[in-house]
């Protein structure tokens, strides 16, 4: 799996910034952002955890998340076992393993096969999108926990799409409004931007 270290407690890990919009979002989990120093629109959110800016336990989370972020990328500890066909992920039912693709792209459902404690890494080499209403489904007793995205540049995820699994991006993560994520969004040098989502 991936250690993420101190980012573990962290349900939105910004770099530059952290902004909620109206209307209110829902977070199971630390807030933070480092080195940037701007969370916005927080009378936008209903918070379960704490919100850190720029202070050690916020550096020390973005230094594992950088650090987890190069593991699932590092082709020796984390060897292929697939690529996605044309970056469409729709559709399929995948067991566990690495699984790599470009411009990754999710319209319809993405279905996870696997127990509780198997392991999926998604690597796009470019951008994360995925289409409103657009979902994860995981079967067979297959934990969130354990579903890892490295993304090369940014992540979006379309309105009203749920999601599972943990974003480690590059660059930055918006959801459009109504999104759900069991996992987390950890950005290292961009911005994460929510407006009227749920991340648990």
């Amino acid at each position: 799996t991936i250690d993420l270290g101190r980012a573990s407690g962290f349900a939105i890990l910004g770099g530059s910034a952290v902004t909620f919009t109206a209307p209110m979002n829902k977070v199971t989990g630390d807030v933070g952002v480092s080195p940037g120093s701007s969370i916005t629109g927080t009378e936008n959110l209903t918070l379960t955890g704490s919100s850190t800016i720029n202070n050690g336990g916020a550096a020390g989370a973005q230094s594992d998340s950088t650090t987890a972020y190069g593991n699932a990328a590092n082709t020796t500890l984390n060897p292929t076992t697939g690529t996605i066909a044309d970056n469409i992920l729709g559709g399929l039912n995948l067991t566990p393993g690495v699984y790599d693709g470009g411009a990754l792209d999710l319209t319809g459902v993405l279905t996870l096969t696997g127990g509780p404690n198997d392991v999926w890494i998604f690597r796009a080499a470019s951008s994360l999108i995925t289409a409103s209403g657009s979902s994860v489904v995981l079967s067979g007793g297959a934990s969130p926990c354990n579903v890892f995205w490295q993304v090369t540049s940014s992540a979006t995820l379309g309105s009203g799409s749920s999601f599972d699994g943990t974003i480690l991006a590059l660059t930055s993560i918006s959801l459009g409004d109504g999104v759900t994520v069991d996992g987390r969004l950890l950005a290292q040098n961009g911005a994460v931007t929510l407006i009227h989502d749920t991340i648990n």
